[in-house]
């Protein structure tokens, strides 16, 4: 079967996201590569996979699931198609600490800073 066209492309920023994607379990990291796959080729994301935090401005979460174990990592859009990831950390509870949303936003800044 032949890949689709990418709608969106996923970019890293810093160092960040490598650092926690390194630390995850094989089974883990391939679904991470996988929810990728599916956020820059579908047209429409569902929720399940990207979704905007609410109360933040332009900051989404990328939420990957195996088992029992919850996974988000930060990002945000540059020019509409492109995603850059933030940070990512592994859910033990209901409500994503505001520290990992704080930290999210710096390296958002951070990003739109070098730009400039």
């Amino acid at each position: 079967m032949a890949k689709q066209q990418k709608i969106r492309t996923i970019v890293f920023f810093g160092n960040h996201f490598e650092n926690f994607f390194i630390k995850q379990t094989p089974k883990v990291r391939d679904k991470i590569i996988w929810t990728f796959d599916l956020i820059e080729e579908l047209d429409q994301v569902p929720d399940t996979y990207l979704k905007h935090l609410e109360g933040t401005q332009g900051l989404y979460e990328i939420r990957v699931q195996t088992g029992s174990n919850i996974f988000r990592i930060f990002c945000f859009f540059d020019q509409g198609k492109l995603v850059v990831l933030a940070n990512g950390f592994q859910k033990k509870t209901q409500k994503t600490p505001k520290s990992e949303i704080r930290k999210a936003l710096k390296i958002k800044d951070e990003y739109y800073e070098s730009k400039k």
